[in-house]
């Protein structure tokens, strides 16, 4: 059915204070609640949507002034497994979008920039949450939250740079309900993960109507929120190669203000043998249209030291292939400069870290 408005429409701010307040009530104790306070964060989206629906009538389109920031209305679905969310995703068509955390969806539903009559809520999916470990890999639902990939020993203990690229992520109340899934598999060019999936070389297991296949990251960013994922599926899970133990890491973001996108971001990863890296590479940030493998600049690493001029040749060689928007986080120059910085620091801090 239609979300309905209340007779007096809602602050988002005060519904998103009540949905905390409601999901420490509903768990017991001093933790989130997720799927409580995922249910009342889109509840209080439902009591921003256009008034006319409160009246029964069919929601308006219009573009008037009045309507800006306030999302058109969409018919809500909530499947309890993934083959029911497949099959409401290839019933429903283009018009359907799968909803994660929303953190990338709600805001562009607001500008209106987007307009899906259907939205498919994941929340309720069993299975698309949960870490684990297989045999040369770390596995993580899509659904698993930044919260939870914080809190992860297994994640601290073979995978920190998650950790740490996952805490410069928003603030607190989107770390909560903002998923994995959902931050790499909108092909948002200025979300964190996708570069350090990227990085770590990860791939996408994707659920469909023909069954379940793998996609390389590397092979998953066409263009700006364009993917290869096809409509009717999902991302189900992220399969990331587990690097070797003592490896260096480092995500290094640039940013106007704690919470925002990134000017530019720069991910590392390598292995020190005898005093030479062995291996490395390098995802960069929001510096492009889609995140960026920086293969060329990973390479002029390898063999090194790591002395000043291979870092040097190196965010030379990631500046090469930026090519950033000119908007309100500064020009395109000072945006590709900042990515090459990024890219020395965090090589800097990787080699710091990583054991010989």
């Amino acid at each position: 059915m239609y979300f309905k408005n209340f007779d007096r429409p809602g602050s988002l701010i005060n519904l998103k204070i009540l949905a905390v307040r409601e999901s420490l009530r509903a768990g017991g104790g001093s933790s989130l609640n997720f799927l409580t306070f995922h249910a009342l964060t889109i509840a209080a989206i439902a009591m921003s949507c256009d008034p006319y629906i409160s009246k029964g009538e069919q929601p308006r389109r219009g573009t008037q002034s009045e309507d800006l920031m306030i999302p058109s209305g969409f018919e809500y679905h909530r499947p309890s497994s993934v083959q029911e969310a497949v099959a409401l995703l290839a019933q429903l068509g283009e018009e359907a979008r799968p909803l994660a955390g929303g953190h990338s969806l709600i805001p562009v539903m607001k500008t209106r920039l987007s307009a899906p009559e259907h939205l498919v809520d994941l929340a309720g999916v069993s299975g698309l949450k949960g870490i684990r470990q297989e045999p040369g890999h770390i596995v993580i639902g899509a659904m698993t939250t930044q919260y939870e990939i914080i809190g992860s020993r297994l994640l601290a203990e073979t995978l920190p740079i998650l950790r740490e690229t996952s805490l410069q992520i928003g603030d607190p109340q989107i770390r909560y309900l903002g998923t994995l899934g959902g931050n790499v598999a909108n092909g948002d060019p200025g979300n964190d993960m996708p570069a350090v999936m990227l990085c770590l070389d990860a791939e996408y297991g994707l659920a469909g109507p023909d069954g379940q296949r793998r996609l390389r990251a590397r092979n998953f960013y066409l263009g700006a929120y364009d993917t290869a994922r096809k409509n009717d599926e999902i991302l189900t899970e992220i399969r990331v190669p587990a690097p070797p133990p003592g490896h260096g890491y480092a995500y290094e973001k640039l940013k106007r203000k704690v919470g925002d996108y990134a000017v530019a971001a720069a991910a590392v990863i390598l292995t020190m043998t005898n005093g030479k890296c062995t291996t490395a590479s390098i995802g960069l940030t929001n510096v492009a249209d889609t995140p960026l493998w920086a293969e060329a600049a990973a390479w002029a690493l390898i063999g090194t030291g790591l002395d000043q001029a291979a870092i040097a040749n190196a965010a030379a060689a990631a500046e090469a292939i930026t090519d950033p928007a000119a908007d309100g986080r500064g020009p395109a120059e000072y945006r590709t400069k900042m990515a090459g910085m990024m890219v020395r620091r965090a090589i800097a801090r990787a080699k710091s870290r990583a054991q010989n």
